[in-house]
């Protein structure tokens, strides 16, 4: 059975059912947006809990390094307040007493002398390199070696002090300027521990050096004599007397000096002699043995006044060229006397013989570097030079260069004061110039 049902509106029922449906989208409308704003809140509220999550991690992170900082520096800190024995490398409590010099600090027990090992119980004491030394500690030793024991040179108070050579620069203890070390009687060095110096027959003592050119006799030196005369040639300075040369002892020069008028001598030791007064001396002529050191046999010689110069006295037992520069300073001595120049001051007549001494020592070293330099720049055989131009060993040409500057550091005031004034004259004015200078007025040119 069907059932129709017909239902009669009116228009006012329609207008009140679209009303109905508008309210109904309205607040589906409503609801859903109401729901869309509470997922909002909760996705912005879990955000937030999730910022806050992350910002409190950051914080105790943050805190924590912080905090780990602090603990170093506070540690950094502690550590440098740390007082640590530059002794024992302890550290010192502020309790315990420290001593305290120049911002090195030791426990007082810990306080001893660097060099003996001792402590150091009262204020007798000086710092070096930051170590703690005795004032007077026997041990206490620089870091500079001596030449002569080849142990190292003592503080002496706060300071090292040590002999130098001045030539030779080589630096030892003062105690062996007084202690019997032998010096050489040549070139001066001091006798170095382990090497035996060579002892002549009148005390003197040489190094093995200066022994191996050593002169020991008249007859070795005629040579010598010979060159030197023909330097005084070169010069328009020849000596036409006759004038013995004459090698002696020790002895036998002092007493020729002592019997002498004229002659200026300020050595410990006098090496050479222009004699003018008649004296019997005991002469050493040749040497009949062979061996080098064998003893000395001296003969008696007679010197007979003939002219102003007797003889020339050199002392025996010198290297070649100190023998050479004191046999130049005595010729000129006599070079003087024979023409006609007055009687000199000290500085002026011992200057000029010095700073004849000087010039033949120059250039025997000149010559010697020259002859080094062709022989090494020639590969040609060069033709033999006789003695007087036999170039020098390179032992030799340094003892040569010593004796040089032996003159040149003279402290004396006849031969040191003389020698460099008459240097400066020769160097300015030139030797003949400065000799007629001295001849005139007896003083040297200014």
């Amino acid at each position: 059975m069907k059932w129709r049902i017909n239902i009669d509106t009116t228009s006012g029922d329609m207008e009140e059912a679209d009303q109905v449906e508008v309210d109904y989208v309205k607040a589906l409308s409503l609801s859903q947006m109401e729901f869309e704003n509470e997922q909002d809140l909760i996705i912005e509220r879990k955000i937030k809990e999730t910022l806050n999550v992350q910002t409190e991690e950051d914080e105790q992170l943050a805190n924590a390094m912080q905090l780990s900082l602090v603990m170093a520096s506070s540690k950094a800190v502690s550590s440098a307040f740390k007082i640590v024995c530059a002794g024992c490398n302890n550290e010192i409590s502020r309790r315990e007493n420290r001593f305290d010099c120049n911002g090195v600090v030791w426990h007082v027990k810990c306080l001893q002398c660097h060099a003996c090992i001792q402590p150091i119980k009262d204020d007798q004491f000086y710092m070096a390199e930051n170590r703690p030394y005795h004032t007077s500690c026997p041990r206490n030793k620089s870091h500079l070696k001596c030449y002569v024991c080849n142990d190292f040179i003592p503080y002496i108070g706060k300071e090292v002090e040590c002999g130098e050579h001045p030539f030779w620069a080589q630096k030892y203890c003062p105690s062996h300027e007084d202690d019997g070390t032998s010096k050489c009687a040549s070139c001066e060095r001091l006798e170095p521990k382990g090497r035996e110096y060579i002892l002549l027959q009148d005390g003197r003592s040489l190094c093995v050096e200066c022994s191996t050119f050593m002169i020991m006799d008249t007859k070795e030196c005629q040579p010598l004599f010979r060159e030197i005369q023909e330097y005084f040639t070169s010069l328009d300075m020849k000596l036409d007397q006759k004038i013995p040369l004459l090698l002696v002892e020790r002895e036998a020069l002092n007493e020729a000096m002592k019997g002498e008028r004229n002659g200026h001598h300020h050595l410990s030791e006098t090496r050479g002699l222009c004699v003018s007064e008649e004296q019997i001396i005991p002469v050493i002529h040749e040497r009949k043995h062979t061996e080098r050191y064998s003893p000395l046999n001296t003969q008696p010689f007679r010197l007979v006044r003939s002219c102003e110069v007797n003889a020339i006295l050199i002392l025996y037992g010198l290297p070649r060229l100190l023998t050479g520069s004191i046999l130049a300073h005595e010729m000129m001595h006599a070079w003087l006397r024979l023409q006609g120049y007055p009687n000199l001051k000290p500085e002026i007549e011992e200057g000029i013989c010095q700073v004849l001494a000087h010039m033949w020592l120059k250039s025997k070293i000149n010559m010697g570097s020259e002859a080094t330099m062709i022989a090494s720049s020639s590969s040609t055989r060069q033709p033999p030079r006789s003695n007087k131009h036999k170039q020098l060993s390179k032992i030799e040409q340094k003892l040569g260069e010593c004796f040089v500057r032996q003159i040149e550091l003279d402290n004396s005031e006849a031969y040191g004061d003389g020698f460099r004034v008459g240097e400066q004259a020769v160097s300015q004015y030139g030797l003949k110039e400065t000799l007629h200078h001295i001849k005139r007025t007896r003083n040297f040119p200014f």
